[in-house]
């Protein structure tokens, strides 16, 4: 089992920033990828940003040359350093991980999620 602790939303207005961080623990050897999603009211689930063990990252087309995720896989945390903040980047932030098992699917894992609201 993999428990996810997140920090760091809040409210702040536009153009400013916010740093997401999160902390897995439990019982697995590795994980797969892991980073943040996000979830507006009335939107889907949609992916932030993750990074995989080789440190490569991906990034959502709206996150990219604005937000930054760096990872200490000594620790197992990620951190989303978020800059020049839109309204639109209003939503719920979950943290996940994605751990490898036996089939090519791997167990994902997931916070609770933290606010993060952007005002004009």
């Amino acid at each position: 089992q993999v428990q996810l602790v997140e920090s760091g939303g809040g409210s702040v207005q536009e153009g400013q920033s916010l740093t997401l961080f999160c902390q897995a623990s439990g019982s697995f050897y590795r994980f797969q990828h892991m980073g943040w999603y996000r979830q507006a009211p009335g939107q889907q689930r949609e992916l932030v940003a993750i990074i995989a063990t080789d440190g490569s990252a991906t990034y959502a087309d709206s996150a990219k040359d604005r937000f930054t995720l760096s990872r200490d896989a000594r620790h197992n945390t990620v951190t989303l350093y978020m800059n020049a903040l839109r309204r639109e980047d209003t939503a719920v932030y979950f943290c996940n991980a994605a751990i490898p098992n036996e089939t090519e699917i791997p167990d994902n894992y997931w916070g609770p999620g933290t606010q993060v609201t952007v005002s004009s």
